[in-house]
């Protein structure tokens, strides 16, 4: 099957649009008169509005995690003003316009698309396709954002390395390694100067000695590629916990208040009792 041109590729994707679709090519013209007519806008640069980017994109993304489709709505909005932005500047120095973005897109997804615009019968390995798109680069890492999350940054690193061969055969593999990890924090934080003696009050967030960091930053790495290959994000896992914790805390404190527990001068075993109530009503 001949591959489709750009021309194709167009044809093809206007059939599939939509009444309202053209509204996306008016934030564009949006841009460009607000360059013109406000001193603000005028002055942004690639580097000024970057900060503004990342915010708005973790604001869809708050939205999106909330289910609050009104807020969501907003917040696209935002964030499609600064993708304009980002184009019109371009447009504006001579690298590129928004023709060339949606081209270099469509070219993108056609390449890693075979079962839906070439012959294949089914969809290609992820990984291995896009390891495939970077074997003329050096480092194996090129493109994988320094601005990630941590937990991001670990399963897309992981991930890279799969695509190449580097991979555990499967889910038990990092599991023990997990269990391996566990067990060397373990042993670094029994030997760890910087601890407090006997069973007190753990120490600070930030006091522990160099090994301690080291054994635990190895223990989350570990984690990361568990949950990978369990098939979860580690981020959206981790964010599922810590929200679960708070709300089951919240509900913890709500009892104890009500059978009049002074909840913050309360000891461990009361407290885990009112907490495996709130869990058993979950």
């Amino acid at each position: 099957m001949q591959e489709p041109t750009a021309a194709d590729l167009e044809r093809l994707h206007t059939e599939d649009g939509r009444e309202g679709d053209h509204a996306l090519a008016r934030v564009l013209a949006l841009v460009r008169f607000l360059r013109v007519r406000c001193p603000w806008d005028a002055k942004q640069t690639p580097q000024t509005l970057r900060p503004y980017l990342l915010e708005e994109a973790h604001e869809v993304a708050d939205a999106i995690r909330a289910g609050d489709d009104g807020d969501l709505s907003g917040e696209l909005g935002d964030l499609l003003l600064n993708v304009a932005f980002q184009i019109v500047l371009a447009e504006e120095r001579g690298a590129f316009g928004a023709a060339d973005v949606v081209e270099a897109l469509e070219a993108k997804m056609e390449a890693r698309h075979p079962h839906v615009y070439g012959d294949a019968d089914a969809p290609p390995d992820w990984e291995s396709l896009k390891a495939a798109e970077r074997e003329s680069a050096d480092d194996p890492f090129h493109g994988v954002p320094a601005g990630l999350d941590p937990l991001s940054r670990a399963a897309r690193v992981q991930e890279r390395m799969a695509g190449f061969g580097f991979d555990w055969p499967d889910l038990a593999g990092p599991v023990e390694k997990v269990r391996e990890e566990t067990a060397e924090l373990e042993h670094a934080a029994a030997e760890d100067a910087s601890a407090p003696p006997g069973p007190a009050a753990p120490p600070r967030i930030g006091e522990a000695g160099p090994e301690v960091v080291d054994e635990v930053g190895d223990l989350l790495f570990a984690v990361v590629n568990a949950s990978r290959w369990a098939g979860a994000h580690p981020a959206n896992a981790l964010l599922g916990a810590v929200e679960k914790f708070e709300r089951r805390c919240r509900r913890m404190i709500e009892l104890a208040e009500s059978r009049g527990l002074e909840w913050k001068g309360a000891d461990l075993a009361t407290l885990d009792a009112v907490w495996e109530e709130v869990k058993a009503d979950e």
